[in-house]
Parts: structure tokens; C-alpha cells; sequence
């Protein structure tokens, strides 16, 4: 009987290559801890992120690969992964436990920036992320109420604020802070200390993403946020109709002049389909997030369908990737979610790949 050896299963499974960081994925380091006992063979492939959206491809392709192989009765493959940590950008400010920061900002208000925000943050955590969400939006934070827990206030461990839990996401917003309908009136300089504390005196713990969602337009807090840490990429929030795209050209301006990478657009509200006759309705337009994207050279992240349940979920606590997970905005938001952990791998793993092809 022909024995099974680590090189020959290793030499199988060089065959799979990552679609984004073209590289096989033993190159990469994605396979760990191959044991072999006889003919039976067991290992764990180890992705960049739990949101990948090829990872039962990549499983059936390794099972398939190594099953081949002369002398294997048996494969066993445990899919995982493991986040790479943002790379660092001179002297700002880390925060412990936050492997990226990942902000959602759009040019205008009124695009459904929140509502994408809040939804990605849940998409992500459902596929198993640790994910945290920063409501930034110190003038106008709703994302409280859209999480449904916008009568809670978090406690105070030590020095720090401990998030509030809401459907497997930590959050921390200003209006859990000073609650009412009391109107926030704030300076520059107060908004930076602001940023400053949400980031440094909140107790995140251990998170994967950190999604920040941003106000409106190209202020003070997109510069402070963007002085003050590492931020891994934004994503901007347009709707198709010229002048939300026009807005977004400036916040995609204002990122690239502070160094961010851009992650991708997000066109949400992009279509209406009646759910009487299934016509397809573009109320506001037709392809504007998609044309901007390819006008500057940034990924398109998807298109997300207008809906009543949308709406509705935002209102009532429960976002749509839970009130509704096989409707057609949840369905659109997990391919956000999965298309902004790609890209946040991505920018984490270019200085690797970099290295890896010197040493090619």
C-alpha cells in the first residue's frame, strides 16, 4: 500500500489558490496542523476571515485534492480563520484587542449609511466574527435604536466603558451616554477628544472589525478619526441619483488625501421590485455607485434593493439580516459584509505579499 506523506498532501493542496491574494494557499500558510494516521488524513485550512465567501469551495476542492491521492481512505478538513491584524501607520494610537478599523461614510446624509453600517457589523458577526460598532455620528446616533437597545447604558468596569451587547455585535454610541432628545452642540477640538475617548476608554476586548459609523460629509471627525488610529479602509454609501454621487467623489477625495484606502462603494436603495409582479423599479436612478467605483478605480462592494422590511427593522430594533435573513436586503447586505472582509484582508496582507514575492 502506497504511504501518505505531509509533502505529497501539501504538494495536492498547492493546487488551491486564494482569488484574491493569488497565491496557493499552502504559500500563504493557510493549512495547519496536517496529521496523518495510515490512510486517514486530517487538517485545518485557516482563512483570513470567517466571512470568505469561497470557503465551502476551497473545503470540497482540498477534500477532493488530497481524497485523490494513492493510499487516503479518509479526509477530514476543519475550516477557520483567523483575521490578519491592520498594518500600522506611524505614531497613532492603537487600540488594544481591535485587530481592523473599518469606517462607513458616505458624502451626504439620508443614503441609509447607518443602515448599512449596522447591518454589515451583523452579517459579519453572524458568519462568526468578533465585531464591534462605534457610532460616530456624534450629532445624529441612531444606531441604538436600530440595534433596539436604545434604552440600555453601558456600566463602567475600572475606567473604562464596557459596550453594550447587541445580536453578537459590541456597540458604543453617544447616545447611550446622554440620552433624550437633548441636541449635541460641539467644537472641533471637543469632537476630537470625543473620537479620542470612544476609541481609548471603551473596553472593546478582543474584536476582528471595528466598523465606525461616520456622519455625513468630510469634517472634523473623519479627520480626527483618521489622525488618531490606523484605520484598515472606508466604505462609502451612495445612492444611484448623480448628486449623492457627486457628494461621495469629495469623501473619497478626503479619504485619499488622509491616506485611507478605499475599501469600496456601496449603492444602497438601488433598485425597487414590486413584490406583486416582480418589475424592477430604479427609483433613484441606475448605476451611479457602480460608474463611481469604476471611475476611480475602487471595488464596487454590491448593490442593495430597496424594502419596506428595511425600513421597518431599523425602526423596530431588529436589522433585516435578522428580522429577515432570506430576503433580497439581506441577502444583498452578506455580500457586502463578505466583499468588505476580502478587502480588509487584502490591505492587511499586502506588506506579506510583498515580502513573499522578493522572496519568489
Amino acid at each position: 500500500m502506497t504511504q501518505v506523506t505531509e509533502p505529497t498532501v501539501l504538494a495536492a493542496l498547492r493546487q488551491i489558490e486564494d482569488p484574491d491574494l493569488h497565491k496557493d494557499i499552502v504559500t500563504l500558510g493557510f493549512i495547519k496542523d496536517v496529521k496523518i494516521a495510515g490512510g486517514d488524513v486530517s487538517f485545518r485550512i485557516v482563512l483570513t476571515t470567517p466571512a470568505c465567501p469561497v470557503k465551502e469551495q476551497m473545503e470540497e476542492a482540498a477534500r477532493k485534492l488530497v481524497g485523490a491521492l494513492p493510499g487516503v481512505t479518509s479526509v477530514q478538513v476543519t475550516m477557520d480563520a483567523e483575521v490578519p491584524k491592520g498594518r500600522g501607520f506611524g505614531e497613532k494610537l492603537t487600540v488594544p484587542g481591535v485587530r481592523n478599523i473599518v469606517a462607513v461614510s458616505s458624502g451626504k446624509g439620508g443614503v441609509g449609511k447607518s443602515t448599512v453600517a449596522v447591518n454589515v457589523a451583523v452579517a459579519l458577526a453572524q458568519d462568526g466574527a468578533r465585531v464591534g460598532l462605534m457610532d460616530a455620528d456624534v450629532y445624529g446616533p441612531n444606531v441604538p435604536l436600530m440595534l433596539g437597545v436604545g434604552d440600555l447604558r453601558p456600566r463602567i468596569n475600572g475606567n473604562k466603558l464596557v459596550p453594550l451587547d447587541a445580536h453578537g455585535i459590541r456597540l458604543m454610541s453617544m447616545a447611550v451616554l446622554k440620552p433624550g432628545d437633548e441636541p449635541m452642540i460641539v467644537r472641533g477640538p471637543i469632537l476630537h477628544g470625543l473620537i479620542r475617548q470612544f476609541l481609548q476608554d471603551v473596553e472593546w476586548g478582543e474584536l476582528d472589525y471595528l466598523i465606525v459609523d461616520m456622519p455625513p460629509g468630510t469634517g472634523d471627525v473623519q479627520l480626527s478619526l483618521a489622525q488618531l488610529v490606523p484605520v484598515q479602509g472606508a466604505v462609502l454609501v451612495t445612492t444611484p441619483q448623480e448628486v449623492a454621487v457627486a457628494d461621495v467623489r469629495r469623501a473619497l477625495r478626503m479619504f485619499e488625501t488622509v491616506s485611507v484606502p478605499v475599501l469600496g462603494v456601496v449603492e444602497n436603495m438601488s433598485y425597487f421590485v414590486a413584490p406583486e409582479t416582480g418589475v424592477r423599479y430604479n427609483i433613484f436612478g441606475e448605476g451611479g455607485g457602480e460608474k463611481l467605483a469604476e471611475q476611480y478605480g475602487v471595488p464596487f462592494l454590491g448593490a442593495i434593493p430597496i424594502g419596506l422590511d428595511v425600513r421597518e427593522g431599523g425602526d423596530t430594533g431588529l436589522p433585516i439580516v435578522v428580522s429577515n435573513p432570506d430576503s433580497a436586503q439581506a441577502r444583498a447586505f452578506r455580500h457586502v459584509a463578505e466583499e468588505v472582509a476580502r478587502r480588509v484582508s487584502i490591505e492587511a496582507l499586502k506588506p506579506e505579499l510583498v515580502i513573499l514575492g522578493k522572496a519568489r
